[in-house]
């Protein structure tokens, strides 16, 4: 008798944790959003995640694991594209003692001293107060160019140092920027 329930009891388990993972992998897969919405998850850990001998209560799929896990990097638009260089006139710039709540505006040159025409994916300043602008179009070999950055430290204070970081067809595919500057607090 105490076999036969034990069967039954890993029975039942079994049809809940088939119905989770379907639910979980095959329903939603079948979604044309999935990909973009949900990191990809590793199937194999987590139906191991659950022992035949688990409680009544299903735990076939760990979230936590889900969440933990990052997504798939996006497919960059400089994936495939041969690689050039970059030469910045200077990487660095020191804005000097600087008030709060001012609008501060300082101009990087750079040229494109490789072979290939440079295209800038992207130009990201570390945070909110810190905005570049870049060129959109493909920069020639030989090319000279500008990245304007503006830095409104709003009501930031004391010794700041913010990094613009750019993504282009260069190798290494990011170069930094470095802001510096000394806010001082405006009564």
């Amino acid at each position: 008798m105490d076999n036969i329930k034990e069967y039954i009891n890993t029975g039942i388990l079994g049809v809940i944790a088939l119905t989770l993972i379907y639910a979980v992998f095959i329903k939603e897969e079948s979604n044309t959003n999935y990909r973009q919405t949900r990191p990809e998850v590793n199937r194999q850990s987590s139906i191991a995640a659950t022992p035949p001998t688990a409680p009544s209560a299903p735990t076939a799929f760990n979230q936590n694991q889900a969440a933990d896990q990052a997504p798939a990097p996006k497919p960059s638009v400089l994936d495939g594209m041969p690689k050039t260089k970059i030469a910045f006139k200077e990487a660095k710039f020191d804005f000097g003692t600087i008030n709060q709540d001012t609008e501060n505006e300082h101009v990087f040159a750079f040229t494109n001293t490789g072979k290939e025409p440079l295209l800038i994916e992207s130009a990201t300043g570390s945070c909110g107060c810190t905005v570049p602008e870049y060129p959109k179009k493909p920069i020639a070999p030989g090319e000279s160019e500008e990245i304007r950055v503006v830095y409104k430290p709003g009501k930031q204070k004391g010794k700041q140092s913010k990094t613009i970081t750019i993504i282009a067809n260069t190798e290494p595919k990011d170069t930094r920027l470095i802001l510096t500057a000394d806010v001082k607090e405006v009564s």
